[in-house]
């Protein structure tokens, strides 16, 4: 898993950088970035095609959705001022719990 690992957390960093062009799309308007929030989001589809021929279309996705909640909450949190509740932190925590248990190496099937 060390190499996916690498394309997960190159797309993460991609999906990050999506999410904050079109936070700022949100707040300022205008159509450039959009777009550039477009781009970014197909070039972070593109790295996690990798990440699903190492681990499978249900790990890899399982994994890009608590890695990409986990980036972004925190960048939220920190770079926007947003917070969270009690419940919603709780919630984070039980995401990454379950990805872990998902991706926990399992022995030989026989």
């Amino acid at each position: 898993m060390g190499v996916t690992v690498l394309w997960l957390l190159a797309s993460t960093a991609v999906f990050m950088a999506a999410n904050s062009v079109l936070k700022l799309h949100v707040t300022q308007g205008g159509y450039g970035l959009l777009a550039g929030a477009l781009v970014l989001f197909c070039l972070g589809n593109t790295l996690m095609v990798q990440v699903m021929r190492g681990q499978g279309l249900g790990v890899a996705i399982a994994l890009s959705v608590v890695f990409q909640m986990v980036a972004i909450t925190l960048l939220a949190v920190v770079v926007f001022g947003e917070r969270l509740a009690v419940q919603q932190w709780a919630g984070i925590g039980l995401a990454v719990v379950a990805v872990m248990l998902i991706a926990w190496p399992q022995g030989v099937a026989k």
